[in-house]
């Protein structure tokens, strides 16, 4: 006789974790930390200031070392075949950027870096408060050097031990799931304008059990947070995205002027209308750019520069180094234009072209761009919603900061960062062919998934969101 054996059902979960919106309601309304006062930060950061030493200089490009210009193609590579290399770029775009405007097709030097990143935020309670680990570090293209990023923020070579550095500090709790839980992960772009197909996997994990305090690193919650976000270059690019990526409430009700479905499918077609070809070319092969013994830059000085630089960082996992960095040409905007429409804020998104997208575009703020690049422009070439920007009454500002871009590629990127309140002649509800009006909370759904909001966007969504944006 035999006796049939029967496997259990498995468990079901809930798909969301119950409380887990209220939590971070409660930390982001919370501006005294646990651990360390919000008016005691910058000494805190002063201290890892003077306990490390730091110093970043020019160099030229003959004087970097395991850094070469390739004889074949003229890139700019590593020795080693890893890390990343500066290539050429060709992009045509059939439908342009904004109207009959002149950028169509163009040639420009870009970062090749093919691995995937973690850009990781570890997170526990203490008192009943959710608090986020954040950590000092110092990146070459920091204008200050050193500002606050994420618990990790590792490329797989730093992780890897590619460099023969050191360990990376808690690596272990963003590549097991025995740690924490994990809180959102996803795979977001960086700035496809100086990056090809470069994409990072962000991530919040709570963590499990004790967690040590290890030097350059302070729990701060995101009420804290929101507070720094007021201030010029504090926290750093990498830690804005991750922070873009809270699940936040939807403290709208699921009000909007467009349904998700609407908006997925506005932006569906965005994608599907623009064809854009960009195509990787030799360096060397770069029509309107030139080279010297310590740059490549555009001949008529606009845009960007490629550069070279030694660095000394003590509390890095390799304490010196060499390293190509790209420098823009003047401060950039980002804006969004804001208006409430029935009582909820609404943000202007841009359906925005950049070469090194994996796909066509990405929503990006309602402007996006370095003035001085399009100074010479007529006015009816100049791109939408820019002069309105940059000529508005400060009275309308609702948010405004200057924060660097990724400080571990670029050189002195800063952007000035807005929203701006519009009115319906300015902005109307029913804007121009590649704009849309969405809720933070419509934005934050999409940083669940990857390559829908860009890197500008998601630090003006962690600035909404964080507290930042004061009525």
């Amino acid at each position: 006789m035999s006796t049939a054996t029967t496997t259990p059902a498995p468990a079901l979960t809930a798909r969301r974790p119950a409380g887990l919106a209220e939590r971070i309601a409660r930390s982001a309304a919370t501006g005294r930390g646990a651990h360390l006062a919000t008016e005691d930060f910058h000494d805190w950061l002063d201290g890892r200031r003077r306990a490390n030493t730091f110093r970043v200089d020019k160099i030229p490009f003959d004087a970097l070392d395991g850094w070469s210009f390739d004889e074949e193609d003229g890139n700019l590579v590593h020795r080693s075949g890893r890390f990343f290399t500066v290539e050429g770029l060709h992009v045509v775009e059939e439908d342009g950027p904004y109207g009959d405007g002149p950028y169509r097709s163009w040639y420009q030097p870009v970062i090749k870096q093919p691995e995937v990143g973690i850009l990781g935020i570890l997170a526990k309670e203490f008192d009943g408060v959710l608090h986020f680990l954040m950590q000092a570090k110092m990146e070459p293209g920091n204008p200050n050097l050193l500002q606050l990023s994420p618990t990790v923020q590792a490329t797989r070579s730093n992780y890897t031990k590619a460099h023969r550095g050191g360990d990376v500090k808690y690596i272990e709790y963003f590549t097991g799931a025995e740690h924490g839980t994990v809180i959102a992960d996803s795979l977001q772009s960086e700035h496809g304008a100086w990056f090809f197909h470069k994409s990072n996997r962000n991530m919040i994990v709570e963590a499990t059990g004790e967690v040590p305090l290890l030097d350059d690193f302070c729990w701060l919650t995101l009420g804290q947070l929101g507070e720094l976000l007021h201030q010029d270059n504090v926290i750093n690019m990498d830690a804005r995205t991750v922070l873009s990526c809270v699940p936040y409430e939807d403290a709208d009700a699921g009000r909007a002027l467009l349904s998700d479905v609407q908006l997925l499918s506005w932006f569906t077609g965005e994608r599907s209308r623009h064809d854009v070809r960009a195509r990787r070319v030799p360096l060397r092969e770069l029509p309107g750019w030139k080279q010297g013994e310590e740059t490549i830059e555009h001949e008529e000085g606009r845009h960007f520069k490629v550069v070279a630089v030694s660095v000394q960082a003590g509390n890095r996992e390799v304490t010196s180094w060499t390293q190509p960095l790209i420098e823009p040409v003047g401060l950039g905007v980002a804006a969004f234009l804001t208006r409430d429409f029935d009582g909820v804020p609404h943000y202007l998104v841009h359906a925005r072209v950049e070469g090194g997208f994996l796909d066509t575009v990405e929503l990006a703020p309602t402007v996006q761009y370095t003035p001085g690049n399009y100074a010479h422009l007529p006015t009816d070439e100049r791109p939408p919603f820019l002069d309105l920007v940059l000529d508005t009454d400060p009275a309308r500002v609702r948010y405004e900061a200057v924060h660097s871009e990724e400080g571990g590629r670029f050189l002195n990127a800063e952007s000035r960062y807005l929203l701006v309140e519009a009115d319906e002649t300015q902005a109307p509800a029913d804007p121009p062919p590649g704009y849309a009006w969405a809720t933070a909370a419509q934005l934050t759904s999409l940083t669940r998934h990857g390559h829908y909001l860009n890197v500008q966007a998601r630090t003006l969504l962690a600035c909404v969101h964080a507290g930042a944006v004061r009525p």
